[in-house]
């Protein structure tokens, strides 16, 4: 059998194999293509195959490239050439939402064994075959367990701020040891102060007089050489700082043996002062002594509450209301300012934790107004933990005797700098006042204010504080690690309220300059101590 094709291709002859008959012979009709045609399919071609090319693209990148037929390759790309979308992938999300519902309501399976990593689940993920149902409760129980382990941690470091802030440093301990060592061996560390010939400017009140209550020796020289090195008129300065009987020798022997001229500054004792006495004193007395409120701020009891009860911020606002300083009489001592300096008429008092950058005479010549009390206001920040303080963050509202008499949205007002007309305050009851609500509370088991300072105070100075400008006091910088540097330099007093103080090993690295820089550290005590080092 022979096939012969014609030369033109039109015809085709089948033939045995002798050549002789021909068995059949068969025509081709000619086939005519035009030029045009020809033009117009590769152009069309030419637009068509780049979009063929992408959904190819797509669907290999999707996972077409595991199927093993044309079959398989035209079932996924069909239905996007025609313009139709398969909705598998909806109806997948929609499945997951549904399982997600489930779990969310569901109880996490008890034997369920959470992993401890991400490359622990992708471990168990390959091994164990989770289906969906059982991977959202892994996802689950793996998140509320980081979160929960999150939150104990972060009220764990809270609680060891707190102590960290309630301890004494091992330097600042030395020195006190040392100085009160000196006391009794040195008799120039014993020295009158002031010298005799001066003891007179102690009440004249032609000098600015400022007031510092503290058991701390550094930070009282701190508050000291800061505000006779920023003043343009030293020369008027009387200092009387107030120390208790353990720190006194030592608080004598560093201002007798490190002099601040021409400054004067007078160290008195708390038994040096025969005004505080149990009988005006009977409110501190009990304070002090009281086992409840001491096993308040000393005991371990609040250590075993339950975090899960409150928030991080009101968790840190009970531990600093627990600070030991405020059963401390020190802290109370400037509600007794005109019985204990009664020949003064005014004073500027500052607290242990502040740091003086300018000239602080002006304070001298505010009026105040008839008032007695001259306070920055704290209620016109944004800030939360400063300066945004209302009434309604100090005091419990919904005990009956605050409610009656105290209005939520008053603005609070701040202690560390402030500026005292002692004249205008003898013709007052505050005194009295603070003691009455001090024995209430007291009373009512510490429900209508955690024990502290400020909170019967802003009940006592209830309508007899005037504002002064808030440059002259900027506060917060033991609380805020972002706090502005240009705005601290701005400011006549810095203060360093809050936990983190500058003499801590907690206080903010870049905020703790404004302090060191009053510290003397050439002085063989300070150095022998090792204040400060790192």
């Amino acid at each position: 059998m022979q096939l012969h094709f014609s030369p033109s291709m039109r015809s085709i002859t089948i033939s045995s194999n002798n050549g002789i008959i021909d068995l059949m012979r068969i025509k081709v009709a000619a086939c005519h293509i035009s030029y045009r045609t020809l033009f117009h399919t590769i152009l069309i071609l030419a637009f068509l195959l780049p979009f063929v090319f992408i959904l190819t693209a797509l669907v290999t990148l999707e996972g077409v490239n595991k199927c093993s037929s044309f079959d398989c390759l035209g079932r996924r790309l069909g239905p996007r050439l025609l313009g139709r979308v398969d909705d598998s992938s909806k109806r997948l999300v929609r499945d997951f939402y549904k399982i997600l519902n489930e779990v969310k309501t569901g109880e996490i399976p008890l034997a369920l064994d959470l992993p401890d990593s991400f490359e622990q689940l992708v471990s168990d993920m390959k091994s164990k075959q989770y289906d969906a149902k059982t991977f959202a409760f892994l996802l689950r129980g793996m998140m509320e367990k980081f979160e929960r382990d999150t939150r104990e941690a972060k009220f764990a470091e809270l609680m060891n701020k707190h102590f960290a802030a309630s301890s004494v440093p091992k330097g600042i301990h030395c020195l006190s040891l040392r100085l009160t060592d000196e006391y009794s061996s040195n008799a120039h560390a014993r020295k009158q102060l002031p010298p005799p010939e001066l003891l007179p400017t102690l009440s004249d009140n032609s000098y600015h007089h400022f007031v510092v209550s503290t058991d701390n020796i550094l930070a009282a020289a701190v508050v000291v050489s800061s505000t006779v090195h920023s003043s343009q008129n030293p020369d008027k300065i009387v200092f009387h700082v107030i120390t208790d009987k353990k720190t006194y020798a030592g608080m004598h022997s560093w201002f007798a043996l490190n002099p601040i001229t021409p400054a004067i500054v007078e160290v008195k004792g708390i038994h040096q002062f025969d005004w505080l006495t149990r009988e005006n004193v009977p409110v501190l007395e009990a304070v002090e002594n009281q086992n409840g409120i001491r096993n308040y701020y000393h005991g371990n009891n609040f250590a075993r509450n339950n975090p899960s009860e409150t928030n991080p911020q009101k968790y840190a606002s009970k531990l600093q209301a627990r600070s030991p300083k405020y059963i401390s009489l020190l802290n109370h001592l400037r509600i007794y300012l005109p019985e204990l300096f009664p020949n003064l008429d005014k004073v500027v008092f500052l607290d242990d934790d502040v740091v003086v950058q300018h000239d602080l005479s002006p304070l001298w010549e505010i009026n105040l107004t008839g008032k007695v009390n001259g306070a920055v206001e704290t209620c016109r920040g944004d800030d939360e933990w400063v300066m945004s303080k209302h009434f309604r963050n100090y005091f419990n509202f919904s005990h009956p005797l605050i409610a009656q008499h105290l209005d939520p949205d008053e603005c609070a007002w701040a202690y560390g700098m402030n500026v005292f007309d002692l004249r205008a305050w003898r013709s007052t009851n505050i005194r009295e006042t603070y003691h009455t609500w001090l024995k209430e509370n007291l009373r009512s088991n510490l429900t209508m204010w955690k024990l502290g300072t400020l909170p019967p105070a802003l009940i006592a100075f209830k309508g007899k504080v005037h504002p002064i400008d808030h440059s002259w006091h900027m506060l917060g910088l033991g609380y805020q690690n972002k706090t502005d540097i240009e705005s601290v330099k701005k400011a006549a007093v810095i203060h360093y309220n809050g936990q983190s103080k500058p003499w801590l090993q907690i206080g903010f690295e870049h905020l703790r300059p404004f302090w060191t820089k009053y510290v003397n550290y050439s002085n063989d005590f300070v150095r022998n101590c090792h204040i400060l080092d790192s």
